[in-house]
């Protein structure tokens, strides 16, 4: 099942999305797809709902705004350095666990919305990366397969970071991952029973018609459910968290030269089966 949001910043529905041109609102059923809905089994009672037939008016996609797939959610976790070939491209050690960092939950917007970069920025880069959601509360699982039952979905993600920011002015990862727009995310959330193996999935990303990331997620270091089970040690995960799940060589860090995104650019970017986005840079306020 594909889940989207659609409407104005704010104001967003909650649909099922069927094919490219038709979609089944399901606003009637939840108002969104938030912590609530996620606790409550929404994905697995819609699915039925859909499957027997009592949801089934399709409606045609009319060129509305396509929102992140989830609510805003209680928190984004990051995991940074996850892909042995961006470590290697970084110059820096594979990690021996996952690095976290938190960002804001506010940066969440939708999937083809404008990427603004911040005041003072000189060094804003781009990061494809997989998306996990998480489906009920979590802690302390007692094995990596219990992760798989809290998963409710999978989505793209575009990790933006302002890299200056985030490694030059001390402290955490997060003043470099947090300003406004830093975190498209979309176009749908993709139930897992959709994917048939969410560690092998191509990624790419664009930059002015430009490929500037091809990747696998292959090879990741530490995979979604190594991650959830690995997180659910050290806090509790609420149903409608976000974990960004780190990105694939190609990151404009990574050339030589190093390239910075500016207002103006275009970056398109997509996973295999989960879709794709397509954001312009702007410029600060």
């Amino acid at each position: 099942m594909y889940l989207m949001r659609i409407g104005a910043p704010g104001a967003e529905k909650p649909v099922v999305r069927v094919d490219d041109l038709h979609y089944i609102d399901v606003s009637d059923v939840t108002p969104d797809f938030d912590e609530k809905f996620f606790a409550a089994g929404g994905p697995a009672l819609l699915a039925e709902r859909v499957a027997t037939g009592e949801l089934r008016e399709l409606r045609e996609f009319a060129g509305e705004r396509i929102g992140a797939p989830i609510a805003r959610p209680h928190q984004i976790l990051c995991i940074g350095l996850n892909y042995s070939d961006h470590a290697a491209e970084t110059g820096q050690a594979v990690p021996d666990e996952p690095i976290l960092f938190t960002k804001s939950p506010n940066t969440l917007v939708g999937p083809n919305d404008d990427v603004r970069i911040p005041r003072g920025s000189t060094k804003t880069d781009w990061e494809v990366e997989l998306g996990i959601v998480i489906g009920r509360r979590t802690s302390y699982l007692d094995s990596v397969e219990e992760a798989r039952d809290c998963i409710a979905g999978y989505c793209v993600v575009n990790d933006v970071s302002e890299r200056a920011f985030q490694m030059e002015r001390g402290g955490q990862w997060s003043k470099g991952k947090s300003a406004e727009t830093f975190n498209p995310a979309g176009p749908w959330l993709v139930t897992p029973d959709e994917i048939a193996d969410v560690r092998n999935l191509g990624m790419w990303l664009d930059v002015n018609g430009v490929r500037r990331q091809t990747g696998t997620t292959k090879t990741m270091i530490f995979d979604p459910y190594v991650i959830v089970h690995h997180l659910s040690q050290f806090m509790v995960l609420e149903p409608g968290d976000l974990i960004n799940t780190g990105t694939p060589p190609g990151v404009g860090m990574g050339h030589d030269p190093q390239i910075w995104l500016q207002p103006g650019d275009v970056m398109e970017l997509g996973i295999d089966g989960l879709g794709s986005q397509r954001q312009q840079v702007v410029g600060p306020r």
